[in-house]
């Protein structure tokens, strides 16, 4: 099972077994997650490695709403 969850105005946290997980740019190009357990995926923008976190959000003090909505 993967799960994905919004970390306080932070990156999407995606865990569990990768394996199953494709992950691919705008062009189709699948990143390669062979070996790592989590990848943190960026939301702020502000990330010199997209679509992964590198902790630029805490620099720029991104905030984001992080409750579920339910969908109406």
């Amino acid at each position: 099972m993967i799960k994905t969850v919004a970390l306080k105005n932070g990156p999407l946290m995606v865990t569990g077994d990768l394996k199953e997980l494709e992950l691919a740019d705008a062009s189709g190009n699948l990143y390669n997650l062979s070996g790592k357990e989590k990848v943190a995926l960026c939301r702020c923008g502000a990330s010199a490695n997209k679509p992964f976190c590198d902790g630029q959000h805490a620099k720029i003090g991104f905030q984001a709403a992080e409750a579920a909505v339910k969908a109406g």
